[in-house]
């Protein structure tokens, strides 16, 4: 679930080392599933621990995560990266702001997934998001764009060039095409 490269795992120990007996680490999510979601990392007492967290033991500690967490830090990553600006210790967590669906899960799901998880950070750059509105029985999926998008002069191009190439390619025998039924209106949200 949560990868923890050596160094940081050293860097855990030492720290843990100043800490009473039989403390570990907390891997967490603020608000998890949206986009203000934020992971971080604390010291657990050993009364702390919940009988429905997960315990994932690594060398002279365990990493701790309560239940709510745990979908969203699935490939999750502790590193800590010493440079000639000091050191660091880094948490990537690309499923903390969308809980990943597995690779059996309904098509519309696994679709909604991609987009949340690898096109709407992209649009966000530009105060857009896109979501999907339904996926017919032809495997045309029918998307709505928001924000920023709704109005933009290059949603054609995004929507054609972009979101269309890397649903189809992604999804290659499931989906046979991509549709907007966004009504484009200008405004001052619109990216141009």
């Amino acid at each position: 679930m949560i990868a923890i490269s050596e160094s940081a795992q050293s860097h855990f120990v030492k720290l843990l080392e100043k800490q009473p007996e039989g403390t570990h680490i907390r891997v967490f999510v603020v608000n998890p599933g949206t986009a203000s979601a934020e992971c971080g990392v604390s010291y657990c007492p050993p009364d702390s621990v919940e009988a429905t967290d997960l315990q994932l033991p690594f060398t002279g500690f365990s990493a701790v995560v309560d239940a709510e967490s745990q979908p969203f830090l699935v490939d999750a990553e502790i590193d800590f990266v010493t440079d000639q600006m000091g050191s660091q210790l880094t948490l990537k967590a690309p499923n903390a702001k969308v809980r990943k669906v597995s690779d059996d899960a309904p098509l519309r799901e696994r679709v909604q997934y991609m987009i949340d998880a690898e096109i709407n950070p992209q649009l966000a750059n530009h105060g857009g998001n896109v979501r999907v509105v339904e996926l017919n029985t032809d495997g045309v999926v029918v998307l709505q764009f928001g924000g920023g998008c709704n109005g933009c002069a290059q949603v054609d191009l995004t929507l054609k060039e972009g979101i269309e190439k890397e649903l189809l390619n992604r999804f290659a025998g499931e989906l046979t095409g991509v549709k907007d039924v966004t009504e484009h209106q200008r405004g001052e949200h619109s990216y141009y």
